[in-house]
């Protein structure tokens, strides 16, 4: 059983920056991909930003520029840079994971709020 566990999460003013945490029970080098996911209050979770296992990246257009994610496989994290944040970021930020079999994790979620 595979499980991710997110931190970093608060309370921001807009134009401030953030880093979430993801950090895994097991190697992740080997997942297929990780990712991150934000749901808005009242909004469907959309994909925010992803990295493959080969290190390619995609993110949301609403925030390219603007975050970045990073894999640090020495420590089986996964970061989310986020930069020039705004009142529309504000979301429960999750931490998604697919296995090289297949299996998909998700963390419990990290909480950001950005004040205007």
């Amino acid at each position: 059983q595979v499980q991710l566990v997110e931190s970093g999460g608060g309370l921001v003013q807009a134009g401030g920056s953030l880093r979430l945490s993801c950090a895994a029970s097991t190697r992740i080098s080997s997942f297929r991909a990780m990712g991150w996911h934000r749901r808005a209050p009242g909004k469907q979770r959309e994909l925010v930003a992803s990295m493959s296992s080969a290190g390619t990246t995609d993110y949301a257009d609403s925030v390219k520029g603007r975050f970045t994610i990073q894999r640090d496989n020495t420590k089986n994290t996964v970061y989310l840079q986020m930069t020039s944040l705004k009142p529309e970021d504000t979301a429960v930020y999750y931490c998604n994971g697919i296995t090289p079999i297949g299996g998909n994790y998700w963390g419990q979620g990290t909480q950001v709020t950005v004040s205007s």
